[in-house]
Order: C-alpha cells, then structure tokens, then sequence
C-alpha cells in the first residue's frame, strides 16, 4: 500500500533533504558551542553571543557608522554593477571562444590566468589604481567574476549538439527558432553555471576590496568590527553574508532555474548546471 503525504512516518521525514538541512546547522551550531572552551583563545565568541550581536544589528542598534541595511545596500550596488559588466563582457567573449578555435587560442590562458588570480590581488590593484570609493570595489568584482562567466559560456556553445544544428539546417528552420530552441537551451546550463560561481567569487572579492579599497560598505563594517576587538562583530557579519547568499541562492537562483528548466525531469531541477559547468579546477581545452 503506497502511503500518501499525509501518512508519512516521522523516520520518512528525518530522511527528507529539509530535516538534513536542519541537522547539519544543529550539528555546526553544536559543534561551535562545544569548540569554544577547548580553544586556547577567549577570542572566539559564543553562538549566544554572536545572535545576540546580530539581532542588535537588525534592529539598529550599533555602534558602527552605517546600519547593516546600510552597508548591505550599498555592497549591493557594486556588486550588481560589477556583475552586470562581467557578463557584458564575459558573455560575449565566452561565446567567441566556444564557436571560433582562433579565439580560444588567442583566449584560453589569458581566462585560466584569470581563474587563477587570488580576488585579494585584484583588490589591492584596484586599490591602488583607483584609490577609496566605489570604483576600486566596482572593478574587483568586475575582475574577479568575468573569467568565471567566459570559461563556462565558451564551454556551453561548444557543447550545443551539432547533429540539432545540422537537422535544424536540413529542414531550414529559420535562425530566430534555432538560437531558441537548440542553442538557448544547450547553453543555459552553463549561463547557471557562471552566474552561480561568478558570484560566489565576486562575493569574496567585494568583501577584500571593501577591506582594502574602501570606507564603506559591509566588507569594510567587518575591518571596523576587527579594529575594534569585537569578535562577535567579525562573526557576526561573516554569517550576514552566509545568510545572504544562501538566501540569493534559495530564493532567486532555485526559483528562477526551477521555471528555466520546468521542461526538464524532477530529478534534474535541483541541478540545472549538472551539464559540464566549469570552475577554476575543471578548465581546460575542449
């Protein structure tokens, strides 16, 4: 007899990936709690401490110069900007690469190189060329996330099925239903893929460069908190981030490759970038 949803057994969802979601942080949230006596440092501060901290901050309650709505708007912004020029200029390039050989050897190393520049050195360059403001954080995004977006769209057009395109020629299907119908899809996978790690490391390089290159913004806040001997502060921010782009990756990404890839099994909407995405250990000539 098949059990319905509303006859599930409690060990059914135990099993389930949100009841794992939720072991996982209660086992880091215990682990944490258990860590902090057994250090030799009292610089590591409690969970209580540090949720204490940041329900502060949620309610403006600070001794930081902005509020945390404050900072995060405004890293936002550059993070936005930053993005929208990597794939302004990675997309094309990636595209280049994937469909003209001579442009994958003139741009293959120059990408990997890319890859392999630490978001910290980008930072301190830009840092220097540009000095404080928004332009240095700006421009390390830009930087730390375009080698990400051309590697893995160059790599999607390279995988768009030849034998679909040599059918789409046979029966002369026009040109607008072929990049709709056979090479949109062949490159979406991918497009996810360099959206998802073109982020991430844009995320990190904003961070360093608000560090380093700036006086505000939320990567600059955690530089206030660690001038100020305030661990909890430190900690506290670097789970804002956690928080947030956990919440970006569930709320925007999930729902969007959900309704991107609706015309795919169920097994596959949870990994719509399952194709072949590349990252900055997997690039290499196809």
């Amino acid at each position: 007899m098949t059990r319905t949803p509303m006859t599930r057994t409690p060990m059914a969802w135990v099993r389930s990936p949100r009841a794992a979601r939720l072991l996982s942080w209660g086992c880091f949230l215990a682990a944490w709690q258990v860590a902090v006596p057994l250090l030799p440092t009292d610089l590591l501060p409690t969970p209580s401490a540090v949720a204490a901290f940041m329900v502060a901050e949620l309610r403006r309650d600070t001794l930081a110069p902005h509020t945390v709505y404050a900072s995060f708007g405004l890293s936002f912004q550059r993070l936005g900007v930053g993005l929208f020029l990597a794939f302004a200029a990675g997309v094309p390039l990636g595209l280049l690469m994937g469909l003209r050989r001579w442009a994958e050897d003139f741009l293959h190393d120059f990408a990997v190189a890319g890859l392999a520049m630490p978001s910290l050195a980008w930072a301190l360059v830009a840092g220097m060329w540009f000095g404080f403001g928004d332009l240095a954080p700006v421009v390390t995004v830009t930087l730390a996330a375009v080698p990400f977006v051309v590697i893995n769209v160059a790599e999607g057009a390279r995988n768009v099925p030849a034998d679909l395109l040599q059918m789409s020629t046979a029966y002369r299907v026009g040109r607008t239903a072929v990049i709709r119908h056979v090479i949109l899809p062949a490159l979406m996978p991918f497009f996810f893929a360099a959206l998802r790690y073109g982020l991430a490391n844009a995320w990190k390089g904003l961070v360093l460069a608000e560090v380093w290159a700036s006086t505000e913004g939320a990567g600059w806040v955690i530089k206030f908190w660690y001038d100020a001997h305030r661990s909890q502060g430190i900690v506290g921010y670097a789970l804002f981030f956690v928080l947030v782009a956990l919440l970006i990756e569930r709320v925007v990404f999930g729902r969007l490759s959900r309704w991107v890839f609706r015309w795919r099994p169920a097994r596959q909407h949870d990994s719509p970038d399952g194709a072949g995405p590349v990252t900055a250990g997997a690039s290499g000539r196809a």
